[in-house]
């Protein structure tokens, strides 16, 4: 059974730091490129990050480039998030998904509909 279990979201302050954290198992975690994306009430789901199998490449939408860092450990089987100098318009339910790629240096598309597999989400709240 394929289970992608996110942690680490919570409440914070605006300008304040969140590591999240996305464990596999039940897939062998080296053939998926891994992705995070959130959705606010009412909004669309949105691309946030992505890494490549190999961890080697990166993607990240604009509005948290220098902020977000996305990693990995392979031997975890786990990718996190690492969320810095947080804003209320970071406030959203964060999911990570995988998307099984032949290229081991490959990313991920940031279409939503492309992904394999969807972890349940872990909420992440941000005051001003």
């Amino acid at each position: 059974q394929v289970q992608l279990v996110e942690s680490g979201g919570g409440l914070v302050q605006a300008g304040d730091s969140l590591r999240l954290s996305c464990a596999t198992s039940g897939v062998t975690f080296t053939n998926f490129a891994m992705a995070w994306f959130r959705q606010a009430p009412g909004k669309e789901r949105e691309f946030v990050a992505a890494i490549s199998r190999n961890g080697l490449s990166t993607d990240y939408t604009d509005s948290v480039k220098g902020r977000f860092a996305i990693s990995r450990d392979n031997a975890k089987n786990t990718v996190y998030l690492q969320m810095n100098s947080l804003n209320p318009e970071d406030t959203a339910d964060y999911y990570c998904a995988a998307d099984r790629l032949l290229g081991v240096n490959e990313l991920p598309a940031r279409n939503h509909y492309l992904y394999d597999y969807w972890g349940q989400g872990t909420q992440v709240t941000v005051s001003s």
